[in-house]
């Protein structure tokens, strides 16, 4: 893990295409802005662990749903 200091205003660049920019700090809370292309999904943490869990539910769903539907055929 690289770990920066920056201060308010201060940008990270990474790659050509994307830069984090420190936009305020405000007692322990940062602000940052990220500038990236549209085609880059961008987003917290949380939020992203959580799509992942739907999808791999939503996977096995339908993987289930694909057995059932097979067993069905078979009788």
């Amino acid at each position: 893990m690289l770990i920066l200091n920056r201060k308010v205003n201060d940008s990270i660049q990474i790659g050509d295409d994307i830069e984090i920019k420190v936009i305020a700090i405000e007692g322990e809370q940062v602000k940052i802005g990220i500038e990236a292309p549209r085609s880059w999904d961008v987003y917290r943490k949380e939020i992203y662990l959580k799509i992942q869990e739907e999808n791999k539910t939503a996977s096995s769903t339908s993987n289930d749903l694909v057995n059932l539907l097979k067993n069905d055929k078979k009788d």
